[in-house]
């Protein structure tokens, strides 16, 4: 048996000899930050291939979540899903506002438009849904609520690099998004992240924000923070941004493959595609009814992990369940049946790139013996 360790992800990596001249070159300019050329190129290379107006890069992911709140100056309440990684709602906590929890839709994981009207008080002031695993939240539904009660909506889509729906972006949905370019993502810059606006003077001031308020050498405007991308890691991006579409290709036959050998087995379900939408596949979940497979989420999961093979359980536990939060009553379980049910029996496969047909089947007998 190969023992090789089976990772849930590996990261999208340019090979030294295609990167050694990007650095060859800062080293040159002797200019390592602060809005330097590659910092400049590849906001210009991610808004033509994201096809969005505005884009402003990020040293990592959270500081954009931040930022957005602040740059559209939220605050009170804001609606948002238990269903995520916890920076979604650390964002809103850091920035002094209330997180409101609303359950997900089981078949998309996605908070449940039909449920966000019952959790708008006199203090909401946004909404802060997540595409999870990138597939699109309903932002035509989310959007007519928003504009019937006045509020801002910003888009957690870290995991959404890429998705399209009907050939539009989906992060030019609401009033601005936030993206992801951690390490374990689609797309990577080692660590790192965007905040994508629909406006210049909106882009301007994220900008601020984001290099501590300063409009010019002696002009703060306003207490902004250092969320700037270095560029190092902005060269780094502009070599993988070549091999990204080669990279959700290979994902994309993953994906197909662990369709086909799942739609067997009793107990396991796992999403389609969704028609019109041009996916990433920057995730692969399954979901285990333990009556019906035999064995629980927990059980498959460190059986798994026996044999070298890294699955997550992505999201568990819910956010709501975490000391910070499990005291709000918009935390309490019996309020998010679905979140609750569907964190308890979700793990996601290992799911990237450079995974082989060795490896796929060692994953798939494992999970039918």
């Amino acid at each position: 048996m190969n023992d090789k360790s089976i990772t849930v992800t590996s990261p999208l990596l340019p090979s030294l000899e295609e990167f050694f001249p990007y650095l060859q070159d800062i080293w040159e300019r002797k200019w390592l930050t602060n809005n330097g050329y590659y910092h400049q190129e590849l906001e210009k290379a991610l808004c033509e291939y994201l096809r969005v107006p505005y884009i402003s890069l990020f040293t990592n992911g959270t500081l954009p979540l931040i930022t957005a709140l602040q740059a559209l100056r939220i605050n009170g309440e804001v609606i948002t899903t238990p269903f995520s990684f916890v920076a979604t709602t650390h964002s809103v906590w850091w920035n002094g506002i209330k997180p409101v929890f609303v359950d997900i839709n089981p078949q998309t994981c996605n908070i449940d438009p039909e449920k966000i009207e019952a959790a708008i008080t006199p203090k909401t002031t946004a909404i802060m849904p997540v595409h999870v695993y990138g597939t699109p939240c309903d932002t035509k539904k989310i959007q007519e609520i928003a504009d019937k009660y006045g509020l801002k909506v910003i888009y957690d889509a870290a995991h959404a690099f890429g998705v399209e729906v009907n050939g539009e972006s989906i992060l030019k949905a609401g009033d601005m998004s936030t993206l992801s370019f951690h390490a374990t993502k689609v797309f990577n810059t080692i660590e790192g992240g965007a905040l994508i606006c629909q406006d210049e003077k909106t882009k301007q001031r994220i900008d601020y924000l984001k290099n501590f308020g300063f409009a010019g050498e002696i002009t703060v405007v306003a207490p902004g923070i250092n969320g700037k991308m270095d560029e190092v890691r902005s060269a780094y991006g502009l070599v993988n941004l070549k091999h990204v579409n080669a990279a959700i290709k290979n994902r994309h036959k993953v994906a197909l493959f662990y369709r086909n050998s799942l739609k067997d087995i009793p107990g396991i379900t796992y999403m389609e595609d969704i028609s019109g939408v041009k996916h990433n596949y920057s995730y692969f979940p399954i979901f285990i009814d333990a009556n019906q497979y035999g064995m629980s989420r927990d059980e498959l999961y460190f059986k798994l992990k026996e044999h070298n093979i890294s699955g997550r359980r992505y999201f568990y536990p819910l956010i709501s369940t975490f000391s910070t939060y499990r005291g709000l009553e918009s935390a309490k379980p019996e309020s998010l049946p679905n979140a609750t049910r569907i964190a308890n029996s979700v793990i996601c496969l290992p799911m990237h790139h450079d995974l082989n047909e060795e490896e796929l089947h060692k994953i798939i007998q494992l999970i039918k013996h």
